[in-house]
């Protein structure tokens, strides 16, 4: 890969996430678009890289009392079965319609971002 690819991509990625897409869904999209992996091995590898950025990401907002435990306590147990849930159904469909799925997904909540007002 020439240096201008590599730096294309990298300021591709850098203004995509400046504009509200995260890591993991450009992870996701690099390992689908670029690597030609199936979307459900790209979605478990984004799966095993947030966790420890997750425990991170709560182990400081915990440090600096910007976790409510009750609040949190309340959506652990809906999350977990909700993981569940949609890992067994990514399992069930097809890589194609899934690969589609979640790019109809991105481009819902893009559009979303680009019209909604800041609270």
């Amino acid at each position: 890969m020439s240096i201008l690819w590599q730096f294309l991509l990298a300021f591709s990625c850098a203004a995509l996430s400046a504009l509200g897409m995260g890591g993991g869904g450009l992870l996701l999209l690099y390992l689908a678009a670029y690597e030609g992996m199936a979307q459900q091995s790209a979605q478990g590898i984004n799966l095993v890289f947030f966790i420890p950025i997750a425990l991170v990401a709560v182990l400081i907002h915990a440090k600096k009392g910007l976790i409510r435990a009750d609040v949190a306590l309340r959506c652990i147990l809906p999350g977990v079965c909700g993981v569940v849930i949609g890992w067994m159904l990514a399992m069930r469909i097809e890589t194609q319609l899934l690969s589609k799925l979640f790019g109809g997904f991105l481009l819902i909540v893009g559009v979303r971002e680009m019209f909604s007002r800041a609270k």
